[in-house]
């Protein structure tokens, strides 16, 4: 049965499709245009019902007071600092330790079981517990040990809380990824004659990297939004920031303030994201040409 795309007779797809097919500009800068109004007058009208609501006045001095805004956005953009620092060194940290577990999870041979087992219980134990438990049990619990030399920054005890439970997630995304590489690259570099150890540093651990950064950055998304868990055991940071100002002025503003300055980091991290992703299947695509 011919389709409506096939009445030509010739069995060549009509303009329309064709220029889907063929990625079109033209076609694409509509369909652009098209999402860009949609959306727009989408959110005209929720913003709309939402202006002419009958509680707004009220819902706008608790939630969007200029006087508290203004008043609270120098101290809570301070403290956010504290959350993009904690962030940074937990990311590196995070990389070095999950490449770690991931490696030891891959050691094949009776000989590296031990090694392997310990892999996984440490994966199974910080995937499993909630992570305000983490922060909470190491952050109020070891420094109350009074043991000599221990450290007692609030600071330190969150970093490390957020570092071993996101270990865990990114190791699983590293293994995923050296699980990829097919066996065949592994078997070349032994036949070229490099140990089984060199062939993983330098032929499956590259590749396997390269396969997985979007996901990774995708933890790393959580990974600073859970930054804000670390106030809990007294770090004043973004979160606790608002909290504070909240207790003083009755207000959820700052609570807002807080939000606006996770979501301008996070939404950038989001697109580089999705931009990785789509430059990653338009490699894939070229090469499959």
């Amino acid at each position: 049965m011919t389709g409506p795309a096939d009445l030509t007779g010739s069995g060549i797809p009509s303009g329309s499709r064709r220029s889907r097919l063929l990625g079109d500009p033209e076609g694409g800068r509509r369909g652009v245009a098209l999402s860009l109004i949609s959306t727009l007058v989408f959110v005209v009208l929720v913003g709309f019902l939402i202006v002419n609501a009958p509680g707004w006045d009220e819902f706008q001095s608790f939630f969007f007071d200029p006087e508290t805004f203004a008043s609270s956005l120098p101290k809570i953009l301070r403290a956010f600092w504290v959350n993009v620092q904690i962030f940074l060194v937990a990311e590196f940290f995070v990389l070095i330790l999950g490449l770690l577990l991931a490696v030891m999870r891959s050691l094949p041979g009776p000989v590296f079981t031990p090694i392997r087992g310990f892999a996984i219980i440490y994966v199974d134990v910080f995937r499993g517990l909630p992570g305000i438990l983490v922060i909470v049990i190491l952050g109020l619990g070891l420094p109350g040990l009074g043991i000599e030399g221990m450290p007692t920054s609030e600071f330190f005890w969150g970093t490390l809380a957020l570092v071993l439970i996101y270990s865990a997630y990114v190791s699983e995304v590293y293994r995923a990824g050296i699980d990829s590489v097919h066996p065949s690259q592994e078997a070349a570099a032994r036949s070229l004659g490099l140990s089984r150890f060199q062939a993983l540093r330098y032929v499956v651990v590259p590749q396997a990297v390269r396969r997985v950064i979007p996901p990774l950055l995708n933890d790393f998304i959580g990974l600073q939004k859970d930054t804000a868990l670390v106030g809990l055991i007294g770090l004043v940071e973004a979160f606790k920031r608002a909290d504070i100002e909240w207790s003083a002025a009755y207000n959820f503003t700052p609570y807002v303030i807080t939000a606006l300055l996770f979501l301008a980091l996070t939404i950038p991290l989001s697109r580089f994201v999705d931009w990785l992703v789509a430059r990653d299947r338009k490699r894939q695509l070229a090469g499959a040409r």
